[in-house]
């Protein structure tokens, strides 16, 4: 057994002390037992494993990919188990808990500037333009997150997870949406099991563009990318809800205060949507989310460390 073995299979927990009295029970993922700390250990396995199969990635290549930290992580893991070298385009808008991790596990970083340390369509298109430059190297294989089918089934066996720790009893399931992967990677096998689970997307409210909306600056790290993400499907979604940014910081700091559940930013905003929807549902009902990735990203960052 190696490090990639320990990937997935997380543990469930209820919610106790943040949903109120007569909501439908809400459970949460600890997405933060992978590896890396996040549940992009999932989807950085198999489009790894894929583009093995299929001759992408060879012996000596150099794997490329922009990210916000915890995809570049989770990559990094897996290059360094499987022994390639990895390149980050990355930017100073996300933490320096996951630039600092992404060093670590020996991947190479190109910084991008962001407009005041916030997520913006622009910066988002710039990091992905660099790698794309960087891709045209030789020996080089750029895993391009936003546009990559495989990062989907990296999600199913989460789909799977949910579906057999709730013994089949789950009315919704509740996420963010950053490359829409994990969303549509769990509502695909929900949807298989029980075509009448409902499936909710979350989105940053200051850039609410599945809504119709502008997009705009916001830090939710990792989700809200200022435009329809090409992985999104529609098909599969029955709501959209917005959470403000700074709603969901306080969400993410009660996590930790009464729940002890310790976790970034999207997971508070996750968390926030869940209770709206379980409010709806009552008291009978089970609503399913993600603790996305672990608060040690972010512990120098202003969800954590007040001023």
């Amino acid at each position: 057994m190696d490090i990639l073995h320990a990937i997935g299979n997380t543990s469930m927990v209820r919610l106790r002390k943040v949903v109120p009295p007569g909501c439908a029970g809400v459970f949460a993922k600890l997405e933060w037992e992978n590896p890396t700390g996040s549940m992009k250990d999932r989807m950085a396995e198999a489009v790894i494993s894929r583009a093995e199969e299929d001759g992408r990635l060879k012996p000596g290549d150099t794997v490329i990919e922009y990210t916000g930290g915890s995809t570049g992580a989770s990559l990094a893991l897996v290059c360094a188990a499987k022994s390639y070298s990895i390149q980050i385009v990355t930017s100073d808008a996300f933490s320096q808990e996951k630039r600092d991790q992404m060093a670590a596990l020996g991947a190479k970083l190109t910084l991008v500037a962001s407009e005041g340390g916030r997520t913006t369509r622009k910066l988002i298109l710039d990091m992905i333009e660099a790698a794309r430059r960087l891709s045209q190297e030789p020996n080089t294989c750029w895993t391009d997150q936003l546009n990559n089918l495989d990062s989907i089934t990296g999600y199913y066996p989460l789909g799977e997870e949910i579906w057999n720790q709730t013994k089949g009893e789950v009315d919704a399931f509740v996420h963010s949406v950053g490359t829409a992967a994990s969303l549509r990677g769990v509502a695909t096998v929900l949807k298989r099991h029980n075509p009448s689970i409902r499936i909710v997307a979350v989105e940053p409210a200051e850039s609410s563009v599945l809504l119709g909306g502008q997009p705009g600056p916001h830090k939710i790290e990792g989700v809200g990318i200022g435009y329809t993400p090409p992985l999104w499907d529609p098909s599969l979604v029955d709501e959209i809800l917005p959470v403000k940014t700074e709603d969901a910081k306080e969400m993410t700091r009660r996590l930790a205060r009464e729940e002890g559940l310790f976790a970034g930013t999207s997971s508070g905003a996750n968390v926030i949507a869940a209770l709206q929807v379980a409010k709806r549902l009552g008291s009978e009902a089970k609503v399913v989310t993600l603790m996305a990735d672990s608060g040690l990203k972010y512990v120098n960052t202003d969800v954590y460390r007040r001023t």
